[in-house]
């Protein structure tokens, strides 16, 4: 039997810098990017910048700069473009001319992912119908070679007929699967109304910084965790139990920079958890460069969602990879990311802010797991009480004893 093993696809990845970004910025933009790319399981092989005060509209990037990406692409056997933000069909079809190979934004790229992450009905219905609304008004590029057939005598040409054809049939087909996704909410709005009054807490943050491993912690299941984007599509609830108090803890999907909206909207059903808890605890990655601005995406979405004002906690979370410098006595120079320490951190407004109660652990190692259960047994027995004022008296007695 002859064994064939799946070529791996190289890549470039191209980028602008915008007046407002600054290189370091845009690096950690195309590092994000590319860590992407490597979870759809192709290899970047060389990254394009170029400094823009607003995108080419024919062909993203300016043409001497493409044309440069054109050398490269047939020099160097690349088999995919992706760009790090997401092209019109104009774009897509001018680029694709020029560069010769298959091209991919960095929508098309997440949802790539999310397609072959999708494990449950649910997820895989949610996904198609995000690829669908994304492809529709694309159709047009996919039959640029059908152009040369289109007659000026009979004004409709095979190809355009086949265009609207496919229009129809994808229309046909987002219909039918909002159709499944209006059932599917019904179900699990009544899964969510079936749990009961118990109080529901549930993980949110940016993909990758570790909720499935902290669920795992936590409710002592074996939720999927791993070290790529998106490991978690389908939310996942579990009953966990603090110190006999019971709750309901909900695993959500990571949230990104860019998320593409018809995800956002296709992924209600699953978003609808972060929308009905009581209480959010919002999971950050501390080890990354630029944790402060995945705070800010994290925020800006939940805001989307209309939970920008639920309670929370943040879990800064990986101190064990928190690399840092710590200062010696007699250096004046003012402290900077790489030589805050953890106490430093702790002063900062992340670790103040009012409204936001928060604590520093490592999930892998299990530092600080447990300040980081009482803090939470705290919040969901203040929710508790608020909901049931008579049972303040018997959580009274039970601590006591």
């Amino acid at each position: 039997m002859i064994e064939t093993t799946r070529k791996i696809e190289r890549t470039v990845l191209v980028g602008i810098i915008y007046p407002w970004q600054d290189d370091r910025e845009v690096e950690d933009y195309l590092d994000e990017l590319s860590f992407l790319t490597e979870t759809a399981g192709a290899l970047p092989v060389k990254r394009f910048k170029q400094r823009l005060n607003a995108p080419n509209h024919s062909t993203f990037v300016g043409t001497g700069k493409l044309q440069e990406i054109a050398a490269f692409v047939k020099d160097n056997d690349i088999d995919i473009a992706i760009f790090d933000d997401e092209l019109t069909p104009s774009q897509l079809r001018n680029i694709e001319k020029e560069l010769g190979v298959r091209i991919l934004d960095r929508t098309n790229l997440i949802l790539d992912i999310f397609a072959g992450r999708a494990r449950t009905s649910h997820a895989r219905t949610q996904v198609e119908l995000a690829q669908y609304q994304y492809l529709l008004p694309r159709l047009t590029g996919l039959w640029t070679h059908l152009e040369r057939q289109r007659g000026g005598i009979g004004l409709k040409g095979p190809g355009e007929t086949e265009i609207e054809t496919d229009r129809r049939i994808i229309r046909d087909r987002i219909a039918y699967l909002k159709e499944q996704l209006k059932k599917i909410d019904t179900q699990m709005s009544t899964q969510r109304k079936n749990r009961g009054k118990m109080v529901r807490v549930s993980l949110v943050g940016y993909t990758n910084v570790g909720k499935s491993t902290i669920m795992n912690l936590l409710s002592k299941s074996d939720v999927f965790a791993e070290n790529k984007l998106f490991a978690t599509l389908d939310t996942t609830v579990r009953k966990v139990v603090v110190s006999n108090l019971p709750f309901l803890l909900s695993d959500t999907v990571g949230f990104i920079r860019k998320l593409p909206h018809d995800l956002v909207e296709s992924f209600k059903s699953t978003l609808d958890e972060v929308r009905e808890s009581d209480l959010l605890v919002h999971v950050v990655d501390i080890s990354h460069p630029r944790f402060e601005e995945q705070i800010k995406v994290v925020d800006e979405t939940l805001k989307e969602l209309g939970s920008g004002a639920k309670p929370v906690i943040l879990v800064f979370n990986k101190i064990d990879a928190f690399c840092y410098v710590e200062k010696d006595e007699f250096d004046l120079t003012p402290i900077s990311r790489e030589n805050y320490s953890l106490t430093d951190l702790k002063k900062t407004w992340m670790a103040s802010e009012a409204n936001r109660k928060s604590v520093f652990i490592s999930a892998k190692t299990k530092e600080n797991v447990e300040e980081m259960r009482t803090l939470l047994y705290d919040e969901v027995k203040r929710i508790h009480i608020q909901r049931y004022p008579y049972n303040e008296f018997l959580y009274e007695v039970s601590e006591q004893q």
